[in-house]
């Protein structure tokens, strides 16, 4: 029995959550929440922490994107919710609300307000999907679903000092300002070790990534025709 089959088994609702996050396109889809969960089992290996806090928090992180959701509901109450629906332990509940709440990035001069090992694995696991291969096409279909243009030498990135400023900015700016906005800050905002010796590689491909866009942007790649 492979591990998503034996977490479905012992809690069968969260078929129900699986098939909800599956309908998104976003890139905050059922396969990010996957890889956030083996991402984060796979760094409580080496740092420790409670094991059910750190899967519960992963599973259920993305409940509801800011991002994403017209209409306001209070987040906090829907991860209590289901949780409560799973039979989870009052107390697990609250450590996993408490994570929840202070995961997202919400800009650059905005602290991180994470204390708990299992809270810095599970926004360590988060931020590093945001990265590398990945972190790059997520950004580009979630410039899409916002409106964003891909990239626009007019719009200058901006180091947003409040979350406020962040969320304002966010549908004014491009695909490509997001990376110098957030995805080439998180390298340097991992919590723990195992999760910086990951992003290094990941960090390093965008880098990688942004050099040929700009390249191709110039139309600076076809030097060789005469």
């Amino acid at each position: 029995m492979d591990e998503l089959t034996f977490l479905f088994n012992k809690f069968p609702k969260l078929k129900k959550f699986q098939k909800i996050l599956q309908q998104k396109v976003s890139g905050h889809d059922w396969w990010h929440t996957l890889r956030v969960w083996k991402l984060a089992k796979k760094i409580a290996k080496k740092e420790g922490g409670n094991l059910s806090v750190i899967e519960l928090a992963s599973l259920f992180h993305d409940i509801q994107d800011w991002k994403f959701t017209k209409k306001k509901r209070n987040k906090i109450n829907l991860v209590q919710k289901w949780l409560k629906e799973l039979g989870i332990d009052k107390n697990i509940i609250e450590q996993v609300c408490e994570i929840i709440k202070n995961i997202s990035f919400k800009g650059a001069g905005v602290k991180n307000k994470m204390k708990t090992i299992e809270g810095k694995i599970v926004q360590d696991a988060d931020r590093l999907d945001a990265i590398g291969a990945i972190g790059i096409a997520r950004c580009f279909a979630t410039g899409a679903i916002l409106g964003q243009e891909i990239y626009n030498p007019k719009i200058k990135p901006k180091l947003h000092k409040t979350f406020r400023e962040y969320k304002i900015s966010l549908r004014k700016s491009t695909s490509i300002n997001h990376f110098y906005e957030k995805l080439l800050l998180l390298k340097d905002l991992m919590n723990t070790r195992t999760a910086k010796k990951i992003a290094k590689g990941r960090h390093q491909f965008m880098l990688k990534f942004l050099k040929r866009f700009f390249k191709e942007w110039e139309g600076k790649d076809f030097y060789f025709i005469k």
